[in-house]
């Protein structure tokens, strides 16, 4: 997997106590951070595969296994939670010595991303918010089918192509069976099921207050896919409407998986816009 992208490497570093797996790619003067979102056998590779090679190009790329996710450890004592993960991507950029990045998160991640934003905005140079959780959110029907996931080819295959494109081309058997074989690594799914249905763990508590959102000075970029069905659009829109310094870029035709389903165009405009003066 990795030898498709030239000069990429799969890397593992100590974070806070357990190992954190990660791809690193491009060796720019500047920092761009990948998060990935929180679907059934994500990991930062499956999710960037797409975008690395081109944003490698100006950036020194770095994209980490969120803990319960990939090939990152899973701790036993571990609570699953939006400040252990916001922790852990702080743990990780402490780790690789890293003061100041951009930041681009799809999902989860760019739920991460504001909240590091509003932690430390000194240290959060640009973010780019990708089908991102925020103002207005609500349970979906997509998410829904997404936090109910029971591993299967079939199930897998059936969650990609209804909730995550619109092109439905773009859900080849090799991408269904790679997602299904990762949401069936050891502890995978163990992990999934914790992360939302166990209610000692809090990963269903991504909500952001109005306050927070305005008092996020970061230049921002949001990116959204009209058709999403898992964060729907009006989300993307009341974002970008409410952090003080963010533009909004829409993709027609487009669900969850911008980066994937239009990565061409998506590495261009996120590229231009980490790029611009």
């Amino acid at each position: 997997m990795t030898a498709a992208i030239t000069g990429l490497q799969t890397r593992r570093i100590r974070t806070g106590g357990f190992g954190t797996s990660y791809v690193e790619a491009g060796s720019g003067a500047r920092a761009l951070l990948l998060l990935h979102g929180s679907g059934p056998g994500v990991s930062a590779l499956a999710n960037w595969n797409h975008n690395i090679p081109a944003l490698a190009d100006n950036f020194h790329v770095v994209a980490p296994d969120i803990v319960g996710y990939g090939d990152t450890e899973r701790p036993r004592d571990i609570i699953y939670s939006l400040r252990v993960w916001t922790d852990h991507v702080w743990a990780f950029l402490d780790a690789l010595g890293l003061q100041q990045v951009a930041i681009v998160g799809n999902s989860l991640g760019g739920r991460i991303a504001l909240e590091m934003a509003h932690d430390a905005p000194e240290r959060v140079e640009r973010m780019v918010l990708m089908g991102s959780p925020g103002l207005g959110m609500f349970q979906t029907e997509g998410l829904t089918a997404l936090r109910a996931y029971d591993p299967s080819p079939e199930n897998m295959e059936a969650l990609l192509k209804e909730y995550f494109a619109v092109d439905k081309s773009i859900i080849t058997r090799e991408l269904v069976e790679r997602r299904y074989a990762a949401s069936q690594e050891p502890g995978a799914h163990e992990a999934y099921r914790l992360m939302f249905f166990d209610p000692r763990h809090r990963g269903n508590e991504l909500g952001v207050t109005e306050e927070q959102v305005r008092a996020t000075r970061t230049r921002t970029l949001v990116i959204h896919g009209r058709e999403d069905r898992v964060v729907p659009k009006e989300v993307g829109w009341t974002m970008a409407n409410t952090l003080p310094n963010a533009d909004l870029h829409m993709f027609a035709h487009c669900g969850h998986w911008t980066q994937i389903e239009r990565s061409g165009h998506f590495n261009a405009v996120v590229t231009t816009f980490l790029q611009e003066a």
